[in-house]
């Protein structure tokens, strides 16, 4: 086990940024890091504090959350998806003018290639374990030493003891650390301070917000002024140099979807295609009854499933999408937008609503299995890295024009369809990951030579 001890300052300020850092990762999910990464956030934002959060791997949920807590965007950082350079990049910009950054890590501390732990070690970023105790006491400290001294090139600065019932609980749990390891809170349940959550995991900000500013508030008095409230020593960031990127969509108007029904979108995504030249108009497919006036279209991911009816109902949002695609203009669809280019839609309730059917094939929603994962998607255009996650399954589809490769095992991924100018997967892109494939897609996709009709025997996708 490592614990950290203040970095001292690099002889080159010009290439190094220094900030205080925390890394907040757990033995397994479900411990409690985003209740206590956001109410951390907003302790510190009350005080007059610039904290950034980033969220470790896909996730585009949590820093909705995160978001709203610290007043600052949240950016999704991976190794693999986004890459060292990028991440590196992020955390220098990020500590040049934040008084604290914050990382909410993913799964258990070691799960995943990469995983929490490699990126908390890769930039040099102390750990504080959130553990969820309840149910143990002596049996907490030795999990949290043997997590620390797995491996010894993650820094660890304490352990926070999430639904400790008491004081007593806490003293056990400090008097078995034995002084080799700090802990750093001892938090008592609290359901109100909890944040809600749908089947997909938490839910979306937009749709909570009052709920969440008294739950940030009870979480910071929660919090206590423990230990974990301190500023942690400051970590130096190393400057990564990155050429912007070609001005390949400079007059090219791509159309956003983004509503309750779409909203899994990455900020590094949009303001990529801004980078490049693009000009963004975001319209709302439940609720505008045009499309905007655009070169090309991009539905993302989010919740088609709890709003079909509507979706179903916004007759002249379905026509316009439905003459765009017969003009073979670029749309790029992912997931919930894959779906809802489907001729078909069953919701959780079993009902079939009509999507817009410029794909052929029905997506039916299957309750709490689910697939994830990440893959890259392998496209005409070149490879995009990218991540799968979903509840739902498609039928009756085209003949796919490729698969996802997945990181770690060698069974096809994800389908990948091309039509016309459409191109719709399970799959959501991470942008950054090949700008000029990207740029490629929303101006002119590559036709394939492979047939595009539908198989004769029934397919099930995810």
């Amino acid at each position: 086990m490592t614990l950290i001890t203040p970095q001292p300052a690099s002889a080159s300020e010009a290439t190094v940024a220094h900030c205080p850092a925390l890394f907040l990762a757990a033995p397994a999910s479900g411990q409690g890091k985003t209740t206590i990464t956001s109410a951390l956030a907003r302790y510190h934002r009350d005080l007059g504090r610039n904290v950034r959060v980033f969220k470790m791997g896909p996730d585009y949920l949590d820093p909705q959350i995160l978001e709203q807590a610290s007043g600052q965007p949240v950016t999704q950082l991976d190794l693999w998806m986004a890459g060292a350079a990028y991440c590196r990049h992020q955390f220098y910009l990020a500590a040049q003018t934040a008084d604290l950054i914050l990382v909410e890590g993913a799964m258990g501390l070691f799960d995943g290639e990469p995983s929490s732990a490699d990126l908390a070690s890769t930039f040099g970023i102390p750990v504080a374990l959130v553990m969820d105790v309840k149910g143990m006491a002596q049996t907490a400290a030795a999990v949290a030493l043997g997590l620390a001294n797995f491996r010894d090139d993650v820094e660890f600065y304490g352990l926070v003891a999430n639904n400790c019932g008491t004081e007593r609980h806490a003293q056990l749990i400090r008097d078995a650390l034995d002084g080799r390891m700090p802990l750093l809170a001892n938090l008592a349940r609290d359901p109100q301070v909890s944040l809600p959550e749908r089947h997909l995991g938490l839910v979306q900000a937009h749709e909570v917000r009052e709920e969440l500013e008294q739950r940030f508030n009870l979480g910071k008095a929660w919090l206590g002024e423990q230990a974990i409230c301190n500023l942690p020593p400051a970590v130096a960031f190393v400057n990564q140099d990155i050429a912007p990127p070609e001005r390949l969509l400079a007059g090219t108007k791509i159309g956003i979807a983004r509503d309750a029904a779409f909203s899994f979108i990455y900020s590094a995504n949009t303001h990529l295609l801004e980078a490049m030249g693009a000009q963004l108009s975001y319209f709302s497919p439940i609720n505008d009854t045009h499309l905007p006036a655009v070169d090309a279209l991009w539905f993302a991911g989010g919740y088609p499933e709890l709003h079909a009816k509507k979706l179903s109902e916004n007759s002249s949002m379905l026509k316009d999408i439905r003459a765009f695609n017969a003009q073979s203009k670029p749309i790029l669809a992912e997931c919930g937008g894959f779906l809802y280019c489907l001729e078909g839609l069953t919701d959780l309730d079993e009902v079939t609503h009509t999507m817009v059917g410029i794909l052929e094939g029905q997506g039916t929603m299957r309750g709490k299995r689910g697939c994830q994962g990440m893959q890259a998607a392998m496209l005409p255009e070149g490879e995009v890295r990218a991540h799968a996650h979903h509840r739902s399954r498609s039928q009756n589809t085209p003949a796919p024009i490729a698969h996802g490769k997945r990181q770690r095992h060698p069974a096809p991924g994800e389908s990948i369809y091309r039509q016309q100018g459409l191109t719709a997967s399970y799959l959501h892109l991470f942008f950054p990951s090949n700008p000029e494939a990207v740029a490629r897609l929303f101006s002119k996709p590559i036709t394939p030579g492979a047939s595009n009709q539908p198989t004769s025997q029934k397919q099930t996708q995810g």
